[in-house]
């Protein structure tokens, strides 16, 4: 029992690192809290502090999910359970960091983080690192072809389902590593609840490939629509 609470309390601990925090404010002195939707992912760290920020804070976030199993590898090496709890509780972490706590206006307190993408993708590592040569490049496709960044996040978990389905009914991993890919979406959703609403009302922001043939789009539009010079005006260039 020692051994479990000190390694859920752990997972916790190293989900709660809030690296999209540290590499904001080490970059530009800004707290992401207070930038576009104050997450503390690698996405709005990007937003806050350019590509590089964001590219750091993405990977110390996989980090913290990956981390979370070799903490239930190192105190509970023979319960599968216990490393997707750990990996679980990363995520928990990352998305209510104990290192984030705020007053609220109304009163109250509350715990800032993360939407859970990159904890999950860690988390799922953890538990097959073969799955983020899988997951990774399908997510990369779903960001530049789909274009929406919410939608991103969510397909990490959605494609971790997918892989430990797929190794469970072949008989090469435990079946709980499924249920570790379904509450991983869930809190992945409950995260992003404002963007999946900004997305059933069309507001949501256009990233990757789509964003970049939008713009094209636009900007033929405006040189379609642009009047045309008057003969007058034509006259005195002659």
């Amino acid at each position: 029992m020692l051994n479990l609470s000190l390694t859920f309390i752990l997972a916790y601990i190293a989900g709660s690192i809030p690296f999209g925090f540290l590499f904001v404010w080490l970059f530009t002195g800004k707290d992401v809290r207070q930038i576009e939707s104050g997450r503390t992912g690698g996405t709005n760290a990007m937003r806050a502090a350019g590509l590089i920020a964001g590219i750091l804070t993405a990977a110390g976030d996989t980090f913290k999910g990956v981390a979370s199993g070799w903490i239930a590898g190192w105190l509970a090496p023979d319960y599968p359970w216990v490393r997707v709890a750990a990996a679980l509780l990363a995520i928990l972490g990352h998305n209510y960091s104990i290192f984030l706590v705020e007053k609220r206006q109304e009163g109250g307190i509350r715990l800032r983080g993360g939407a859970g993408g990159a904890p999950a993708f860690g988390g799922a590592i953890s538990l097959w690192p073969i799955s983020g040569l899988i997951i990774f490049p399908l997510g990369v496709l779903v960001y530049l072809l789909i274009g929406y960044a919410s939608v991103t996040t969510l397909s990490v978990a959605f494609f971790a389902i997918l892989v430990f389905a797929v190794r469970a009914i072949m008989g090469l991993s435990p079946w709980v590593y499924v249920v570790y890919g379904v509450v991983a979406l869930v809190m992945v959703m409950w995260a992003l609840r404002p963007n999946l609403l900004r997305l059933h009302q069309g507001n949501e922001r256009v990233v990757g490939l789509r964003a970049y043939l939008k713009k094209r789009k636009e900007a033929s539009t405006q040189r379609t629509t642009r009047p045309a010079p008057s003969k007058r005006h034509q006259e005195n260039h002659i």
